[in-house]
Formats: C-alpha cells, sequence, structure tokens
C-alpha cells in the first residue's frame, strides 16, 4: 500500500509509526524495533517521512533519503501544538504527521555527516573549555582557603600554582590540588589539538575563510556557519536571523506593535558565538577606528551596549547569509569620522 506520508516518533528502541492516505486518513499505526525501521524504509515505496529534529533524527533521515522516502525534520516545539490530550508516542507520532501537512511548516535542513562531523568537533571543544573553567574554579577556592589568591583568569593558573608549591600548606592539599592541575594541563593539550584540526578544517573550507573576514565573526563562528547552515534554505538574511533566535519576541495585537527582548529560540549556539563576537566589535570600537560605522556608533549613544550587541550580531548573520547566498566577498561599511 502506498502512503502519503509516514511519521515517525524515534526513540532508543522501539519506534512509533503512523501513516496517511492520500486523503489523509490514518492507515498504519504500529511500532517497530530499532532493528526492523530499515528494512520497512527500504521495502516502502518512494514517500515523504516526517521526523522530529531530535538525537539521532539526522541518521534517520538520511537513510530514510537513501532509500529513495523525502525526508522532512520537524521542530519539536512546532509539532507539540498539534498533539491531542493525552502524551504518548503514538499521539506525538500523529501530531508529527499533522504538522508536517502545513504548508507554512517550518522545517530543519537535514545534515551531512561531514556537517555533523564538523560540529561534534566543536562541540567537544566547548564542552572541553567547561571542564578546564571547572577544574581552574576549582583550584582557586581550594587554593583560597589556605589564604593563597592571584588575579582571576586562566592566564594566572601558572602562578597560582608556583605560590601552591611555595607554600606550606598541608601535604594532602598539595596533591589534591596537583591532581586537578594535571587534569587541566591534559584537558589543555587536548583543546591544543582540537584547535589545530579546526584550524586546518578552516584553510581547507573557502567559505569559512570568507567569512571570517567579517568583524565579529572568528574562526570559531565562520566555520560554525559553514559547515552547519545551507544558506539555500531561507529566504533572505532576514529570515535567517529569525531562525537563529536574534530577532525579538512579539506581542502585538489591534495593529499595534509591541517588541520584547530575544527568546531562547533558534540555534543557541550560534546565537551566542555571534553576540559574543559582537560584543568584542563593540568594546574596541572607536569613533575613526576600523569598524566605526555611522549605524553603530549612533545606536550606541541610544542603547545599551548589550542590546546593540544583539542588534550588532542580527546585521553579521545577514551579511554572512548574503555572502553564503550568493558567493559575495565581503564589503566593509564606510567608516564615521
Amino acid at each position: 500500500m502506498e502512503y502519503k506520508r509516514v511519521a515517525i516518533d524515534t526513540s532508543k528502541h522501539v519506534f512509533t509509526l503512523h501513516a496517511v492516505d492520500a486523503s489523509g486518513r490514518p492507515v498504519l499505526r504500529r511500532d517497530l524495533s530499532r532493528a526492523r525501521l530499515v528494512p520497512f524504509l527500504s521495502s516502502l515505496p518512494p514517500t515523504e517521512i516526517a521526523l522530529e529534529a531530535c538525537g539521532s533524527s539526522n541518521h534517520w533521515a538520511r537513510e530514510a533519503v537513501k532509500h529513495g522516502h523525502q525526508a522532512k525534520l520537524i521542530p519539536p516545539q512546532y509539532a507539540r501544538q498539534y498533539r491531542k490530550r493525552g502524551k504518548n508516542d503514538r499521539t506525538d507520532a500523529e501530531a508529527i504527521n499533522e504538522a508536517a501537512d502545513r504548508p507554512t511548516m517550518r522545517f530543519v535542513p537535514v545534515k551531512s555527516e561531514e556537517q555533523q562531523a564538523a560540529s561534534m568537533l566543536m562541540k567537544t571543544r566547548g564542552l572541553l573549555i567547561g571542564q578546564r573553567t571547572q577544574l581552574v574554579n576549582a583550584i582557586r577556592g581550594h587554593a583560597g582557603e589556605f589564604g593563597i589568591v592571584v588575579a582571576r583568569g586562566i592566564s594566572n593558573l601558572r602562578e597560582l600554582r608556583e605560590k601552591i608549591a611555595a607554600s606550606s600548606i598541608p601535604e594532602a592539599a598539595r596533591e589534591a590540588i596537583e591532581l586537578l592541575a594535571a587534569q587541566a594541563d591534559d584537558t589543555d593539550a587536548r583543546l591544543t589539538e582540537i584547535d589545530r584540526k579546526l584550524a586546518t578544517l578552516h584553510k581547507s573550507n573557502e567559505v569559512s575563510q570568507r567569512l571570517a573576514v567579517v568583524p565579529g565573526i572568528g574562526l570559531q563562528t565562520a566555520l560554525t556557519l559553514a559547515t552547519t547552515v545551507d544558506a539555500a534554505t531561507f529566504e533572505s538574511g532576514r529570515h535567517f536571523a529569525a531562525w537563529l533566535g536574534l530577532t525579538p519576541k512579539q506581542h502585538s495585537t489591534g495593529g499595534k506593535q509591541r517588541l520584547g527582548g530575544i527568546s531562547k529560540a533558534g540555534n543557541e549556539r550560534l546565537r551566542s558565538l555571534l553576540v559574543t563576537g559582537a560584543m568584542a566589535v563593540i568594546r574596541h570600537v572607536r569613533p575613526g577606528g576600523r569598524n566605526a560605522t555611522p549605524w553603530l556608533l549612533k545606536l550606541l549613544e541610544r542603547k545599551p551596549r548589550k542590546v546593540a550587541a544583539v542588534a550588532l550580531a542580527n546585521k553579521m548573520a545577514r551579511v554572512a547569509w548574503a555572502m553564503m547566498a550568493r558567493g559575495e566577498a565581503y564589503r566593509r561599511s564606510p567608516v564615521a569620522v
């Protein structure tokens, strides 16, 4: 039997299917084990496969495409709105099917294995940076218990360790701190190796090299944009900025516009990178400086620095989209005198 669409609610071991015919009437509701899903896809005539964009969804979408199907990934927050009362796997699969049928639904692009590998390397780097920060904070806290204090910052860790070595603290405390310090050294070495691999990846990616010229976009942001974003899936730079979550929440009614701050929706990692880069630009902007455009200087006169940073990050996202979608090089704006 041919289906118009098959929605799959994925899990670790058991997947729930909900298929509809050409009239939209449910004709299949069943559970499949993980091992039986690929044989089911291979035996199915080419159709539309809808899944929630969650863990392992890109893998299953690629498997569906490999067997001749059209895969669509739906953000969970969009599919959730179509779920009827009560939450279980079958109502979730039905909600995914309903959401995929909407003509105005927004879908998540399916990532290739290469894109996911590059993204995984950068996420690993972020995790290790967090662990290194925890280790350094623990060392500072333990040393502070014995009155040994230095200025904040990871660059002062060596000075702190020298003070600890020269102090007369108990040997048990010294051993515990050295254990943490050795772990921090090991994490730092792994970060250096990851940075080397990312630099090599950046040099081999033409799009990443072009994006890195934009003020506020460094190697990490440029590589993340180049390896995880398909500019062709967005109609304009405004849509791309909205997808990142760099647009304000609206509480508008009756023709009156009420705009608030940005929400947590969107691509959290990319948004964080762009806002951090925008703050770095704003921190060093001066009249007559390299990045002191009239628009940015006027914005800083009217708005707080962090609000201006979000606005600048929005503009950087639009510029990045234009460069990726049209294959253009960065054109620097005139500098304000």
